[in-house]
């Protein structure tokens, strides 16, 4: 093409009035240089709804889970529990028995732990100075239940009033409590002796989960009494294993109000 002819061609161009492109197609255009540009109006920031439902929405609590699912879901939706990782996840656009859908709308269940449950747990088999463990126990006397959330917190300001002693031994008695003997060491009472008697095993009502029913543990009492005084403390029966109920009857509650069922595993 001579210089004078791609001139008219250029101009030609410039001088061509705009076009109106219709959104939902894909043109191309021969430029100027001879190159093509490419114009795709076909993504679903051009449309008035997307053409599909994608993301992944994340909720706390079963009831959260259900009202999700309830508006999203269709009959070949999938949902998979996650015991290890304690999350429960939907795929809403699953793969059919007759072809393959995106599996882009996905629902995840994400359980996350009371404040109630990180605080006994962190504490469980640790040993506190004496006021360290009344105040722990003042401070959590809601979880309270056997003795009464009363009877611990006269324990706890026992514990309190008892600062300025020289606890010498511990007894176990036939009531199944512990008895702790010891020494006044206050000036004005020096050498007196006394005794404080505690449960030997307390139990607690925990949530595990935020969302979640509450569960019933047994807390064994601990203790030490060595140069640095008297320690106490802690032992919560099977914390564990009361985690992995309280998932599973998260699980039960979302399985009795879906007609889908609930794999054990992850999705894909």
């Amino acid at each position: 093409m001579t210089d004078n002819v791609q001139t008219i061609v250029n101009t030609a161009l410039a001088s061509a009035p705009p076009a109106e492109l219709e959104p939902g197609k894909f043109y191309a255009f021969v430029t100027p240089e001879g190159g093509v540009h490419k114009v795709d109006l076909t993504g679903d920031q051009y449309k008035d709804t997307p053409t599909r439902k994608t993301g992944t929405t994340t909720v706390r609590d079963a009831e959260s889970f259900l009202a999700y699912w309830t508006k999203h879901h269709d009959d070949n939706s999938e949902v998979y529990a996650d015991s290890e990782r304690l999350t429960v996840t939907a795929v809403l656009d699953a793969h059919t028995a007759d072809g393959a859908r995106w599996s882009g709308h996905r629902l995840h269940l994400a359980l996350r732990e009371t404040d109630a449950w990180k605080q006994w747990t962190r504490g469980d088999g640790q040993l506190m100075k004496q006021d360290e463990f009344a105040e722990f126990l003042e401070d959590h006397l809601p979880e309270l239940l056997e003795p009464s959330s009363a009877e611990m917190l006269e324990i706890a300001q026992s514990f309190q009033a008892a600062v300025k002693v020289d606890f010498q031994s511990a007894t176990r008695l036939s009531s199944g409590q512990r008895q702790f003997q010891y020494v006044e060491t206050a000036t004005t009472k020096a050498g007196q002796k006394g005794q404080l008697t505690v449960p030997e095993t307390f139990v607690i009502g925990l949530i595990p989960f935020e969302g979640s029913e509450g569960y019933r543990l047994t807390a064994r009492l601990r203790h030490r009494i060595g140069q640095d005084g008297l320690r106490l403390g802690y032992k919560l029966e099977r914390p564990d294993e009361i985690r992995k109920t309280a998932f599973a009857d998260v699980v039960k509650a979302i399985g009795e109000q879906i007609d889908t069922a609930v794999m054990n595993g992850q999705p894909a």
